[in-house]
C-alpha cells in the first residue's frame, strides 16, 4: 500500500452517512480512483455534495471491489470547521484526488520553502537514505571545534583506504588514545598479529610484541638500520625489564665506550674463534678479569 496522487481523478457518489463511499464511475474526461491511484493505495481525496454546502478533505484508502470504494480514513477539514467525517444526505457528491493545502511543500513569496525544512541545521536527527558522496568538497567544523564520529555501542569506525593521512599540512600529528586506554597498533584485525603498544599512565613502556616467532627487524632491505636515544642519554639493552639482567650500554659522547655488564657471576660470551686485534686506527680492546 502507497500514498499515490494523480491528475484527473474523479468519480461520483450517492452513498449517505460518515462511512465508506461507493463510487459510480469515472466522470467524462476522467479517470476511476482504481485507474488512477490502485487498489488498495491511498491518497488525498476531495468531496464536494452538488446543493449543499458539506464538502470534506482527507487522506482514503481505494478498494477495488465491485463497485469500487473509497474508504474515509482521515478527515483533514471539512465544511463543519473540525475533523469529523461528514454525514453526507444521499445527494449526487463529486469525489476527486486533491493535494490539501495543509500537505503542500512550496516557496513562498519570498523564494523561502513553506511545508519543508529550509537548511539541514533544521533537522535535529537527519538520517541517510543512501551514500553521503560529498561531491569533492570537506566535512568541516568551525569555531575550532572538533569532528566527533561515534559509533553506537560495540561498533567501529572503518576508514576503507590504503593509506590514511592525519595531521595538518607540514604540522606535527599525534594519535592519541580518548581515556586512559592503552594505544595498541596491529594488523588483521589483531588476527596472527604482532603489535606496538604504547602503556597508558606516567612511566608507561612501549611495548613492540612480535607474533609467534616474528622477530622485530631495524632497517629497510639491505640498508642499515639505526637504533639511537633522542638526545644526550646513553643506549641501554637489558632484558626482563633490567631484573637480573646484564646489560649492553653505549655511553653517549665523544670516545665514549661499549660496557657490557653481566649480572652476578655471569660472563661475556663469544662463540666460535675468538681473535681480538686492534685496528689500524689505534683502538684498543679492554678486556678485564
Amino acid at each position: 500500500m502507497a500514498l499515490v496522487i494523480n491528475d484527473r481523478v474523479k468519480e461520483t457518489s450517492t452513498t449517505s452517512g460518515t462511512g465508506t463511499l461507493n463510487l459510480a464511475g469515472a466522470v467524462t474526461g476522467f479517470v476511476t480512483f482504481v485507474a488512477g491511484i490502485g487498489d488498495t493505495n491511498t491518497t488525498y481525496y476531495a468531496i464536494f455534495e452538488q446543493g449543499t454546502a458539506n464538502w470534506e478533505v482527507g487522506l482514503g484508502t481505494v478498494g477495488g471491489a465491485t463497485p469500487d470504494t473509497l474508504a474515509r480514513d482521515t478527515v483533514i477539514s471539512n465544511s463543519l470547521g473540525n475533523t469529523d467525517k461528514i454525514s453526507f444526505g444521499g445527494e449526487t457528491a463529486d469525489v476527486f484526488c486533491t493535494l490539501p493545502a495543509s500537505k503542500a511543500v512550496y516557496l513562498d513569496a519570498s523564494g523561502d520553502p513553506v511545508g519543508a525544512i529550509a537548511n539541514v541545521v533544521e533537522d535535529t536527527t537527519p538520517q541517510l537514505g543512501g551514500n553521503l558522496d560529498v561531491n569533492g568538497q570537506d566535512i568541516v567544523s568551525t569555531s575550532s571545534a572538533d569532528i566527533d564520529i561515534i559509533p553506537n555501542g560495540t561498533g567501529d569506525i572503518n576508514l576503507g583506504a590504503d593509506t590514511v593521512q592525519v595531521g595538518d599540512n607540514d604540522a606535527d600529528a599525534t594519535l592519541t588514545t580518548q581515556g586512559t586506554g592503552d594505544l595498541i597498533l596491529n594488523t588483521n584485525n589483531g588476527t596472527n598479529a604482532g603489535n606496538i603498544t604504547l602503556l597508558d599512565g606516567a612511566n608507561g613502556n612501549i611495548n613492540l610484541a612480535p607474533n609467534g616467532t616474528g622477530e622485530i627487524v631495524v632497517g629497510a632491505g639491505d640498508a642499515a638500520g639505526d637504533i639511537t636515544t633522542n638526545g644526550a642519554y646513553d643506549l641501554i639493552v637489558d632484558t626482563n625489564g633490567g631484573t637480573n639482567a646484564g646489560s649492553i650500554t653505549l655511553t653517549n659522547g665523544a670516545n665514549g665506550a661499549i660496557t657490557l655488564t653481566p649480572n652476578g657471576t655471569g660472563v661475556v660470551a663469544v662463540e666460535g674463534s675468538m681473535n681480538p686485534s686492534v685496528s689500524s686506527t689505534g683502538k684498543t680492546l679492554v678486556m678485564g678479569f
